[in-house]
């Protein structure tokens, strides 16, 4: 049996790894990359030489089939994303549904958990996240309305994720469809710059506007 193991790498220090996940990294016979060129500045750090190949949302179906055939061939593979957990907000569960769907019990698919974006600012929020409700990344154009509509109406807070070139657009857009939302919104986790903005909506818009927009954002949304 194959192993095809689903790897979370930091999503900005790179102290944020698991030693199980250096282990698994460092014994696989293949590395499935988003970006390989940023995934060997982690492999880098830890002196892990191992051969790597890009697959993200762009890859051709050849290329799934091509690693489809290293898992029947027996190999053991990892996937890691550029930040964070493989599957959330990423193309990883596309590859995974179709290594299930061609090889089935086959091969292993064995997670090796680790940084998360979205727990990561649900654990310093504040909001009751026992329970909330994840939506991702807005649409660029279409259902836009639709997706803020169901994000401000959720009896439960809301993540999204947003980059920086959207995101004084979106947080307008939400403040329009109401103005007494409750927001923390979370910049460069981890990172040297990290950065939580709190508060009502139209004070956390004059925060982010005032501020240097660079790097990824977390928000989330509450009544």
């Amino acid at each position: 049996m194959s192993f095809l193991y689903i790897v979370a790498t930091p999503i900005g220090n790179l102290e944020d790894i698991s030693k199980r996940a250096l282990r698994i990294l460092s014994e696989v016979d293949l590395i499935l990359c988003e970006d390989t060129r940023i995934s060997k500045r982690l492999l880098d750090a830890y002196d892990i030489k191992k051969q790597t190949l890009s697959y993200h949302q762009h890859s051709k179906l050849n290329k799934t089939d091509y690693i489809v055939s290293l898992l029947e061939s027996g190999k053991n593979l990892a996937l890691v994303s550029d930040a964070g957990s493989p599957g959330i907000s990423d193309p990883g569960n596309l590859l995974i549904g179709e290594v299930v769907k061609a090889l089935g019990n086959k091969v292993k698919i064995v997670p090796v958990p680790g940084a998360s974006a979205l727990i990561a600012a649900a654990s310093i929020s504040g909001f009751p996240t026992d329970r909330f409700l994840f939506l991702g990344f807005p649409p660029v154009k279409n259902k836009r309305n639709k997706f803020f509509e169901e994000a401000i109406n959720s009896k439960y807070p809301v993540i999204l994720y947003e980059s920086p070139y959207r995101i004084l657009k979106t947080l307008a857009e939400l403040k329009n469809m109401k103005k007494d939302l409750e927001v923390v919104v979370c910049r460069e986790l981890t990172k040297s710059f990290e950065t939580v903005y709190r508060g009502n909506i139209e004070k956390v818009i004059k925060d982010v506007q005032n501020d240097k927009i660079k790097g990824e954002f977390v928000i989330i949304v509450k009544e």
